[in-house]
């Protein structure tokens, strides 16, 4: 007799992966593309952490699952400057700070209503066109100033290695991202404590969990294919 085929395959691969991860590591399931009911039915699993790349698809999907207590919202695509207080009023993190400028504005936006997000500095660790995100060398130049922004909660790193990365490189990447976070923390700034590594999808978050990721942002694997 074979089994019925599960009713929320969702739920079941969350929990599939759940179950692999180390405690010190954060699932996020990224439900680009995907309806609300995506959301809820990995909820039902217990997955409480959600990204988005797209702050109006984040607050059209919101507006859906207000009966669902105990959500996080991350914003993971990059964030442009108007967008920057819709972001705030509808993100708990932002991953995707890649820039001084960016920064600069939502600490001034936060310092107005009294928020303060924890956020990740998005960076390159190689060269990539395709990518917003620091170079190094612009990273470790405004790390004085990001130092001074008294509203943001500069909490970690967030990478995305390019797309046509081997497996080797990808890990080399990542490594060099925990190995940046580590010289960083090193430099004794008082407001700069970067604990978290937001690295690792669905492709490549094996190789990021080995690297030191604390929070991986699974996608596909989770939802299936996005929807065209």
């Amino acid at each position: 007799m074979t089994a019925s085929p599960s009713t929320n395959p969702i739920a079941d691969r969350v929990t599939a992966v759940a179950a692999e991860l180390p405690p010190s590591v954060r699932l996020i399931g990224v439900a680009k593309k995907h309806p609300a009911s995506a959301i809820r039915a990995a909820y039902q699993a217990g997955l409480r952490d959600f990204g988005e790349s797209m702050v109006q698809e984040a607050i059209a999907k919101q507006a859906e699952l207000t009966d669902l207590d105990g959500l996080t919202w991350h914003l993971i695509g990059h964030l442009q400057s108007n967008k920057a207080r819709k972001a705030l009023e509808h993100f708990d993190w932002i991953h995707s700070v890649d820039s001084l400028k960016i920064a600069t504005r939502l600490d001034t936006i936060a310092a107005a209503m009294a928020r303060s997000p924890s956020c990740c500095l998005q960076v390159k660790m190689v060269p990539d066109p395709a990518k917003f995100g620091f170079a190094l060398e612009d990273l470790w130049a405004a790390l004085p100033q990001l130092n001074q922004l008294e509203h943001l909660k500069i909490v970690g790193l967030m990478t995305i290695p390019p797309l046509e990365s081997s497996m080797a490189e990808v890990q080399a990447i990542f490594q060099q991202a925990q190995m940046l976070a580590e010289q960083i923390n090193q430099q004794g700034f008082d407001r700069l404590h970067l604990s978290e590594l937001s690295m690792g999808m669905s492709g490549d978050y094996p190789v990021a969990i080995a690297a030191g990721s604390t929070m991986i942002r699974l996608g596909t694997t989770l939802f299936g294919d996005r929807p065209a």
